[in-house]
């Protein structure tokens, strides 16, 4: 069949041959003697039947069934690399399609290898279904309908005219401080405008210090560079005129172990050349890492990349001189490798806390240079400009190129990205840069070629530069842009379902899945990649159907994270689904074979310019959460306006499918905070005892089982505790003392004697002193100074809040567990409606977002009030 069939009606195809060998291939189906044809599938499927199809797999291959869309070899590109949704410049993948040409539409899946069999749903723990697990199409049905109900009606409220008013005689436009015209405020974007206050030149006699020091803040804001307020910004494809940096910084060259530390082969210490050595000890340092190194795919990578290594330095060689080969990975020895780095690891974390500072002081002046940039005139942050040091390659998930070698980067694969007029900066001695440019499209500053996955990497500017900001401001903007279209999307996909050509009804389903399960659009692979799965490039064998509408999704998503979930969708999309899934089609076989990511992103724009498939998950999201805001209701405390928020985030991330694996350390993360929670009641229990002590009397006023222990915190519980306070006193006590002593010597006084601190160690002794009394007699004498019933009660409403805090924080982690909150608050969630909670709620920005996010989302938080609406 030729490609211009996807645009004849398939009413009309009926009865075409399959090619030569068509009926020696007739699929079993009945469908297939019916003379009869529905719309929507291809004739090389035979007719459609409005009941259901069988979902057997054909004996046999049409002659003319679609084969894996072909890639080709990956090309350097110097065009502005967009973005990242994880915000990691320097892993931006370049596509290897030849059909997916849309560079708006890399947002998806990295990485795989065709062929590689996906693991079974028994293969792999999923863990039981907890709350956090349930699936927003199932878990919030209702409360979705709604809001996507009320996203249409907010859709066709926002097209509508505004009606006309008597308009007035302008105004002459105001000037700014800055000189700048203002500009009218976009309708779409209700960012706020914030006025300079003018300054007067000279400050006025007698006033106070206060005032002079607000006038200072006042002429610093002034001086701010506002951009999300400047209208001009972020036109046209122009990214700077002029650009000036000082290049990347290399890791330091290897250094040789000392000759007593060697691998072993077969119990014999072997000797290597430097760069086996150096593989060897990636290996080595790594040992502690059992996720990495037990992993059998792991291990069969990183010892092919050795003994080529070895091959071609020389091989290995014992004690006397003789050659040693080294052909088993199990007969290899890394422990010598891995104590020697742990020693070192060990001596760094015992180092003195001035010693530290001072050589991060060094570090930090060494690297000054390279920490900024100059551009257009104004001074920026980059983001990362060291090159990263040779390892080996981890991946995530299970990817299948996990333990192979990253080789050692050198000046020679390095594209240098500067102004013309700048000074190029020097590359290390006897080296030479590979090429310097003078791309002005492009955000980038260095750029290479990596050697496992063939992708680029980039230096590019800090989360918190102007650069980057703009970045994320469009991306949320476009987002705000699709709430105006979206009735019409979903208005078209739906009604497309049932179209009468092949490649529309699979492009409205493709839309439908994209909107309403956030699946990733999906581009296509080279044979050499991780076998990582999106909607267009779905297989046969990724997708399950259980009547009457049950779709269960079986994949690698992104970043070779299992993609597993059951999803109940509506009845043409399931049937549509099964034509799809219909014989002669098998395992291997493409669902959308009729779609490629860059011609469903070509549909997307026809409905609003630079729309994509990635835009719907920021827009769901950010909509999401901007109704569940509405109608949010956070009282109490902190915390727990903080879990009201996690609460509406977790169910952002549900409807994102942002799950994640439960990390190997949360349950013992989980046991340290239930003893934390014990410790607060054991305190209790003692302030409760000290208050019998100071008035026997309450025993009978409070009752007996007011001053009893709790059951679970038993005798041998108290006594492990009672130890774990008398440590961690201990340590307290000598840090104290050598942070004391650390200042004696920078004010130049004599440091004190070790019996000194040996005297302030007997407050230790005398704490356990009293322990054991206590655990003998079963009382607690009053602590403190002058102790009353009142002070003591005052102590145990403040453990009890501190009791309540933790334990909301407890639940909140066990219902987080498997979902990655991160990712939607981050990258999905338009961060001003973080802010808005922020205000709205009186909760602290920092409590959501750390230093650097802060300084990542500065327009965000700068730019709305708690009204602002998505």
């Amino acid at each position: 069949m030729s490609s211009s069939e996807d645009d004849i009606p398939l009413a009309r195809a009926n009865g075409r041959a399959n090619g030569p060998s068509s009926d020696k291939q007739k699929p079993k189906s009945p469908s297939a003697t019916n003379g009869e044809m529905d719309p929507g599938v291809s004739v090389r499927f035979g007719p459609v039947q409005d009941e259901d199809v069988k979902m057997e797999d054909a004996d046999t291959q049409g002659a003319n069934k679609r084969k894996s869309r072909a890639s080709i070899d990956k090309k350097p590109s110097y065009a502005d690399p967009e973005s990242s949704e994880e915000d990691e410049p320097l892993s931006k993948r370049r596509r290897t399609s030849v059909k997916h040409e849309d560079p708006e539409s890399d947002d998806d899946v990295p990485l795989a290898l065709n062929g590689r069999k996906l693991p079974k749903a028994s293969e792999t723990a999923i863990g039981d279904e907890s709350d956090s697990d349930v699936p927003i199409e199932r878990k919030l049905t209702a409360q979705k309908k709604k809001i996507e109900q009320k996203a249409a009606k907010d859709a066709r409220t926002a097209r509508k005219p505004a009606p006309k008013k008597e308009t007035k005689p302008k105004a002459a436009p105001k000037m700014q401080a800055n000189g700048v015209k203002k500009e009218p405020v976009d309708d779409k974007s209700s960012i706020k405008k914030v006025k300079a206050e003018p300054v007067s030149p000279k400050k006025p006699r007698g006033k106070v210090k206060a005032e002079s020091e607000d006038a200072d803040e006042k002429e610093e804001e002034e001086e701010e560079y506002r951009w999300w307020e400047d209208p001009t910004k972020g036109d046209g494809s122009k990214k700077w005129t002029t650009l000036e940096h000082n290049g990347v910084v290399f890791p330091p060259p290897y250094e040789v172990l000392p000759k007593n530390v060697k691998m072993k082969y077969d119990g014999v210490p072997v000797t290597l050349q430097p760069e086996a050595e150096e593989v060897a000890s990636f290996f080595g340092t790594m040992l502690n890492s059992t996720h990495n190194v037990e992993n059998p795919v792991f291990q069969k990578n990183f010892f092919t990349d050795f003994k080529a290594i070895l091959k071609e330095t020389g091989g290995a060689k014992d004690s006397q001189g003789n050659k040693v080969d080294i052909k088993e990975f199990s007969k290899c020895d890394f422990r010598p490798l891995f104590d020697f780095y742990q020693a070192q690891r060990d001596e760094k974390k015992q180092q003195p806390p001035a010693e530290k500072k001072r050589l991060k002081a060094e570090r930090d002046e060494q690297e000054a240079p390279y920490q900024f940039c100059i551009w257009d005139g104004r001074k920026q942050k980059v983001g990362n400009f060291k090159v990263e040091p040779p390892s080996l390659f981890r991946g995530r998930g299970e990817h299948p190129k996990t333990g192979h070698v990253k080789t050692r980067v050198r000046p020679e694969q390095i594209t240098i990205n500067i102004g013309k007029e700048a000074r190029v900066p020097p590359p290390p001695p006897g080296h030479n840069w590979k090429e310097v440019k003078h791309d002005q499209e492009g955000t980038w500053l260095a750029m290479w070629q990596e050697n496992i996955n063939g992708n680029y990497k980039y230096v590019m500017l800090a989360a918190n530069s102007d650069v980057k900001g703009q970045s994320d401001h469009k991306k949320f903007e476009k987002a705000r842009e699709l709430k105006h279209h979206i009735d019409k999307v979903r208005k078209d996909y739906q009604k497309n379902l049932k179209h009468d050509m092949m490649v529309e009804r699979q492009k409205a389903t493709a839309v439908y899945l994209i909107d309403q399960f956030a699946l990733r659009a999906g581009n296509e692979k080279g044979e050499d990649e991780a076998e990582t799965v999106g909607c267009c490039s779905l297989k046969y064998e990724n997708i399950t159907l259980k009547p009457p509408n049950t779709v269960v999704f079986d994949f690698l998503g992104k970043d070779s994270i299992r993609f597993y979930d059951e999803v109940q969708v509506d009845a043409q999309v399931f049937k549509n689904l099964k034509i799809f899934k219909k014989p002669p089609k098998k395992e291997g076989d493409e669902i959308f074979d009729r779609l490629t990511t860059s011609a469903l992103n070509k549909h997307l724009r026809d409905y609003m310019e630079g729309l994509t498939a990635k835009v719907f998950r920021t827009y769901n999201a950010s909509f999401t959460m901007s109704n569940l805001l509405k109608d949010m209701k956070a009282s109490g405390t902190v915390a727990e306006k903080i879990k009201a928020y996690n609460d509406a985030n977790r169910k952002v991330a549900i409807l994102c499918n942002h799950k994640r694996t439960v990390t190997a350390g949360h349950a013992g993360q989980m046991e340290k905070l239930g003893e934390r929670i014990k410790g607060l009641r054991y305190q209790k229990w003692r302030l409760k005892q000290q208050m019998l002590d100071l008035d026997p009397t309450l025993k009978k006023e409070k009752g007996a089982s007011f001053f009893e222990l709790d059951e679970d915190l038993t005798m041998d519980w108290v006594k492990e505790h009672q130890a774990f306070l008398l440590e961690e006193q201990t340590q307290k006590i000598k840090k104290k003392f050598e942070k004391d002593n650390e200042k004696r010597v920078a004010d130049k006084e004599k440091e004190m004697k070790v019996s000194e601190l040996n005297e302030r160690l007997e407050a230790v002794k005398e704490l356990e002193k009293k322990y054991n009394k206590e655990n003998k007699t079963g009382k607690v004498e009053a602590e403190g100074r002058g102790p009353t019933v009142e002070k003591l009660e005052a102590s145990i409403q403040k453990i009890d809040q501190r009791v309540d805090n933790m334990t909301v924080q407890a639940q909140d982690k066990e219902d987080n567990k498997e979902v990655a909150l991160g990712t939607s608050k981050i990258n999905y969630i338009d961060p001003r409606l973080t802010v808005v909670f922020s205000k709205k709620f009186n909760v602290p920005i920092e409590k959501f977002f750390s230093k650097a996010l802060r300084e990542k989302f500065e327009w965000a938080i700068k730019s709305v009030e708690a009204d602002w609406e998505f």
